[in-house]
């Protein structure tokens, strides 16, 4: 397993998106990055600056880098028996392998590439705890691999903590975009104006926290319903 495809999978454990993961590392840089520079340290199409490899490590909750990166795969784990001259001996060979065709996997890493869509994700927060207008409008790109759902059309993020403990504050939410929804789903609606994420009951929107009532919808309210939460 390759540094790149390291990173890619302590992402994933982590259950993070590439655009929290862009977020995370430019609070703490004197510059932005997107998911775009994320996604690019993922496939090998470049490497994080040691400074931003180091935040990626402590958000990650890697403890051990050498370990990690070299004893904890099965394709390392016999660099751990070498001297520092065989290791970099060692790296020299794999460098010149990962050069020639013959012994690299880019089928597979164009296939990836491939499979990543744009999703969008809306600016204004869907509350969990009181309405907040969704304004469709709004809202920035960010490239989905693997963590998100293929039926994911859209995602927000939750504001308050109604429903908890399943959804938290600031947590994003993926949406498959139907306007019909089964009794018990958790869906993202408009009511009267105000946005939520609840589960749906008979004439009723469900918080799963149970300190907050249960809003009731009646003939005069005006409900659209945005999507169904598919993770």
């Amino acid at each position: 397993m390759s540094y790149a495809e390291i990173l890619s999978r302590l992402r994933k454990e982590r259950g993070l998106t590439q655009s929290a993961v862009a977020e995370y590392v430019s609070r703490f840089s004197e510059k932005t990055y997107t998911y775009k520079n994320i996604s690019s340290w993922e496939i090998g199409a470049g490497q994080p600056p040691v400074g931003q490899f180091l935040l990626l490590c402590e958000l990650y909750g890697v403890g051990d880098i050498q370990e990690t990166f070299r004893g904890a795969t099965p394709e390392y784990r016999h660099m751990t028996k070498l001297n520092a001259l065989g290791r970099r001996r060692a790296e020299e060979y794999i460098d010149l392998l990962s050069g020639n065709p013959l012994f690299t996997e880019s089928e597979r890493a164009d296939s990836a590439r491939n499979r990543h869509r744009i999703i969008r994700l809306y600016d204004v927060p869907v509350a969990a705890g009181t309405g907040s207008f969704l304004d469709s409008d709004a809202y920035e790109e960010f490239e989905a691999d693997e963590t998100v759902p293929g039926e994911a059309d859209f995602a927000v993020r939750v504001s308050g903590d109604s429903m908890t403990p399943r959804f938290v504050d600031r947590q994003i939410v993926f949406v498959k975009e139907q306007q019909i929804l089964e009794i018990g789903d958790v869906g993202i609606f408009a009511l009267d104006g105000d946005a939520y994420v609840k589960k749906l009951g008979y004439g009723e929107l469900i918080s799963l926290n149970p300190r907050y009532k249960t809003i009731t919808i009646n003939e005069y309210n005006s409900l659209h319903i945005y999507g169904k939460v598919v993770g």
